[in-house]
């Protein structure tokens, strides 16, 4: 008796799964990607009030852009006010001689130097006087105009003023600079001119270009490579305001270019923070149909761990907080819908 039903239990469960391998089986490509983009969803939503608040916000601030879904709201809020005191005190500050030189000098000696990349910027930082200061306060000031802050801001003349006090070209056209820091490059040039202090933008593009010309990337290192792919991803992702408007394919074809005739050595080598980032700068471009996109999916579906139901690092890591970056980029592309959510805003006088 018992082997007979042991038997009726074993063939049950063959026919359960061969049931489930059948339905997977005609499962569209569509469907398996949102499917996967949901499950890595699922276990950060899950996992979201443990995480710190700069990871809060930074998923927050994504999956309001992409689902516009008003759960998100209050995690946004409460970085906003963050957000304003940080900008208050340095606003405060540059009205004392010699402010923004020490800010730059505390921000260099605690800038981290776990890695050979980072001890490279920290030194590079150290050799443009106050840009560091200068950087942190045009990112600040960048959030606020993202958040419909900046309007009501106490002193953003001042701020302004500041950065337009700046000496920018010579940093942002730097090939030194341009050769380890490409991606902030590309985020600091779209700032500038987002907030109206100057437009450096097709400056910036010819210096990248006269760094790294059409063909060199084949014969670029690993670190390199990644840097030059990092910076070319930011050129489209920052001209989007962050994921909150879609960008001109015209404008960005030699970017969208780049990508498509290094694919093969991208989909070998790349991360899957920038395999995610390539993606979404033909999903900006309205460019969702290119294999390349179908491609990239399908590795980050791969990457997933069963286990932790997350990607993990290349080390193998499935530390959520560390892990945030490269999955919510994930989901981003996973579930992508082709409708973006500006914002969100913050101001106290928004209806």
């Amino acid at each position: 008796m018992r082997r007979a039903a042991h038997l009726r239990w074993s063939w049950l469960f063959l026919l359960v799964l061969l049931t489930g391998c059948a339905a997977l089986a005609t499962e569209s490509a569509e469907q398996r990607h949102e499917r996967a983009g949901l499950a890595i969803q699922a276990v950060y939503e899950d996992a979201l009030p443990t995480l710190p608040a700069d990871k809060q916000r930074h998923y927050a601030q994504r999956l309001y852009r992409l689902t516009g879904d008003p759960r998100y709201l209050p995690l946004n809020q409460a970085y906003g006010q963050r957000l304003l005191g940080r900008l208050e005190g340095n606003i405060a500050g540059l009205a004392t001689p010699g402010f923004a030189e020490r800010r730059s000098r505390e921000i260099i000696a605690a800038y981290p130097r776990g890695t050979s990349k980072q001890r490279a910027r920290q030194r590079m930082l150290a050799e443009w006087g106050d840009i560091a200061f200068a950087r942190r306060l045009l990112f600040q000031l960048v959030q606020a105009e993202y958040h419909g802050l900046l309007s009501d801001l106490e002193g953003r003349e001042r701020a302004l003023a500041y950065l337009a006090g700046i000496e920018w070209e010579p940093f942002l056209t730097d090939p030194d600079v341009l050769g380890i820091y490409a991606a902030q490059v590309a985020n600091q040039v779209h700032f500038l001119h987002q907030l109206g202090v100057v437009d450096l933008r097709d400056r910036v593009v010819a210096a990248f270009h006269q760094r790294y010309p059409p063909g060199i990337a084949a014969s670029l290192g690993r670190a390199e490579f990644h840097n030059w792919l990092y910076g070319l991803t930011h050129f489209v992702i920052a001209a989007s305001r962050y994921y909150q408007q879609e960008v001109s394919a015209e404008e960005f074809a030699w970017v969208l270019a780049a990508f498509e005739e290094e694919q093969e050595r991208i989909l070998g080598v790349a991360t899957e923070d920038i395999l995610a980032e390539v993606a979404l700068g033909f999903l900006l471009a309205r460019q969702e149909d290119h294999p390349l996109v179908s491609r990239i999916r399908d590795a980050l579906v791969e990457a997933v761990d069963p286990d932790a139901g997350i990607i993990p690092s290349a080390e193998g890591s499935t530390d959520l907080a560390r892990g945030e970056h490269r999955n919510v980029l994930a989901i981003m592309v996973l579930r992508w819908t082709g409708t973006l959510t500006p914002g969100p805003c913050l101001s106290v006088d928004s209806s």
